[in-house]
């Protein structure tokens, strides 16, 4: 449980530094991060990609919180 959301505050992090949003501080940046693994899961399934080890799982989750935060923005 605590891995999962320590990958969930880093991928956060670094999809706020790519997408150069204003972060949402910790907790908000642990959202963000355990709500884009999902939604980096569910992508990769649909492409037949897998992630392996911690730093697959940093990738994948990182990607999904990206698209979040795509998704956010585009409804804002």
């Amino acid at each position: 449980m605590l891995w999962f959301l320590i990958i969930g505050m880093i991928a956060g992090w670094l999809a706020g530094n790519i997408t150069k949003g204003s972060g949402f501080g910790l907790i908000g940046d642990i959202v963000v991060g355990i709500i884009g693994s999902f939604i980096g899961g569910f992508l990769f399934s649909l492409t037949g990609l897998s992630a392996y080890g911690t730093i697959g799982e940093i990738i994948m989750a990182t990607i999904g919180a990206i698209v979040l935060l795509w998704m956010i923005r585009v409804i804002k």
